[in-house]
């Protein structure tokens, strides 16, 4: 948009392909790119209150990884409503939503995709009010159920982000695609891994070892506290290995005190509040102690850059079936999301996809759905519930945690993913005896526990078996044992097919679509 300092698509295009380490499709990232200023100004006009600036135009601020020039230094491009713009984006949509008259199921949680001859016909979803299954049949479902981060013993993300959507299109058919890159943001409050977001040090915030040393100066010497977030987490990391975390413990400082108690207020109120209530530190004086904490998952469901679900590398669509958002991977982000893509990738493809479902729902007929498939899901669920002997989830889903942070997260080795992937296996076989104390129809939620540790199984499974097969370090994907990128082997996107409960995910590859920037050796 440029409203700050000149900028250009292509800029921001040579960026997001950089910050993928050359494996976000450049195809589907130019559009991204050429749609953005479109989608600032269409939330706008629709209400999103954007910070202005004394001109009165949308105001833009630097994040991590966004350059001018082709990587000449940082930019001014992420426009922003102080520091809760997603949320302000969220509260401005569903407003529109119910001004449009749209229907919600509020308090239904749903537990399969609805398939017929290869067709998805609707979803089966549990009501949480009187434990009733239902069957929603519809000609086309668009799955926007966001990331998986509670696989991990600490992560930014809210506590239903277990991976639900990912998990129930892969058994229905769909391929996950990248899953091995999972984002870990430099900044999680110390032991909790609440969010302090990239606005802080987009404004200017510094971090900061047990010397008060600014370490990013050697890391990162042109851009410094704003590199991209998967360097910044090796390096924290790194710090914290030498010994230079904060007295000798494993977290470091991000310091904002320099900024003062105007900008504290106005553009970081909100981080600023997270820090003195969560971190008992007020940042108008203090440092926050702060930590690398699992954000983001740059793979998903594959899908093209419409929205369709796809079932092979040839970009075969899976008919009835969408995705779009974090649960999705179209993919933007490669194996590195950079600072503000996200949301930015939701609006265009989701908007890409709701546009897709629209044409393809006007020329279908109403869908026919074999009942048996429901009376099956019903019988799982009856199942499960008359278990009066077997494990707590709560145990399970506390080792699985604490194996992926061990094993899967910022540093990775092959022994450390071999022990992992046993580990889960073990898992998986405890979970099949796992039981439910609650009993009762209404509010369940140690039954939805039970079903969501099911999910986030199979796709930590996945994860640590991507992790496996990619000797190479690429992005958020970093192994101790093949520490340098393998173009030549592995610039393809990793692609897993689901065979059974009991049998290991079908691998395969995907080229990924270079178009304009050819990939260059780290510097």
């Amino acid at each position: 948009m440029g409203n700050e300092e000149k900028d250009d698509w292509q800029w921001h295009m040579f960026d997001t392909v950089k910050g993928s380490d050359y494996l976000g499709d450049q195809d589907a990232i130019e559009i991204m790119a050429k749609d953005a200023p479109r989608t600032i100004y269409e939330l706008e006009h629709m209400g999103v209150p954007f910070n202005r600036t004394s001109h009165g135009k949308i105001a833009q601020r630097a994040f991590g990884g966004h350059t001018r020039n082709f990587g000449e230094a940082p930019i001014k491009r992420a426009c922003f409503a102080a520091d809760r713009t997603g949320r302000v984006i969220l509260d401005t949509l569903w407003e529109k939503s119910l001004q449009a008259g749209i229907d919600f199921f509020d308090e239904f949680h749903v537990l399969s995709l609805l398939v017929n001859e290869g067709q998805c016909c609707g979803l089966s979803a549990y009501e949480l009010s009187t434990g009733k299954i239902h069957a929603f049949v519809a000609k086309a479902v668009l799955l926007a159920t966001g990331g998986a981060g509670k696989i991990f013993k600490t992560t930014s993300n809210a506590f239903a982000s277990t991976g639900d959507g990912m998990a129930i299109a892969f058994r229905g058919g769909a391929i996950l695609e990248d899953m091995e890159f999972v984002q870990f943001h430099p900044t999680g409050i110390y032991k909790l891994g609440i969010l302090i977001s990239e606005a802080a040090r987009g404004e200017g915030g510094i971090l900061r070892n047990n010397h008060g040393e600014r370490f990013m100066e050697r890391y990162a010497p042109v851009i410094k506290d704003l590199a991209p977030r998967d360097l910044i987490s090796r390096c924290m990391m790194e710090e914290i290995r030498e010994g230079s975390g904060i007295d000798g413990k494993d977290y470091l400082h991000l310091d904002l005190t320099h900024l003062g108690k105007h900008i504290l207020d106005s553009k970081l109120s909100e981080i600023t509040g997270f820090a003195r209530t969560y971190a008992g530190v007020d940042p108008v004086t203090e440092p926050i102690p702060v930590h690398p904490t699992c954000h983001y998952m740059m793979g998903g469901i594959a899908t093209d850059y419409n929205g369709n679900v796809i079932i092979d590398d040839k970009n075969t669509p899976f008919p009835g079936l969408y995705a779009a958002g974090e649960c999705a991977c179209v993919s933007v982000h490669g194996s590195n999301r950079l600072g503000c893509n996200s949301l930015l990738d939701t609006l265009v493809f989701g908007r890409r996809a709701g546009k897709t479902v629209k044409n393809y729902v006007d020329s279908r007929k109403p869908p026919k759905v074999q009942s048996d498939q429901i009376d099956h899901i019903q019988k799982d669920i009856s199942s499960l519930m008359s278990r009066d002997t077997g494990e707590s989830s709560g145990h399970i889903l506390r080792e699985l945690q604490q194996i992926m942070t061990d094993n899967v997260s910022v540093f990775r080795n092959a022994e450390g993913l071999n022990q992992n992937l046993s580990k889960i296996r073990e898992l998986k076989e405890r979970y099949k005896k796992v039981k439910v104390e609650d009993k009762g129809n209404c509010f369940n939620r140690n039954l939805l526990d039970v079903l969501e540790l099911g999910y986030m199984l199979e796709l930590a499974e996945v994860i640590t078996l991507g992790a496996f097969k990619r000797e190479e370090s690429r992005g958020a994907h970093y192994r101790e044992d093949f520490k340098e990128r393998n173009d030549k082997k592995f610039l393809n996107h990793s692609m897993f097919r689901f065979r059974g409960r009991d049998q290991e995910p079908e691998y395969f590859i995907k080229p990924v679509s270079i178009t304009r920037f050819q990939p260059k050796e780290r510097k």
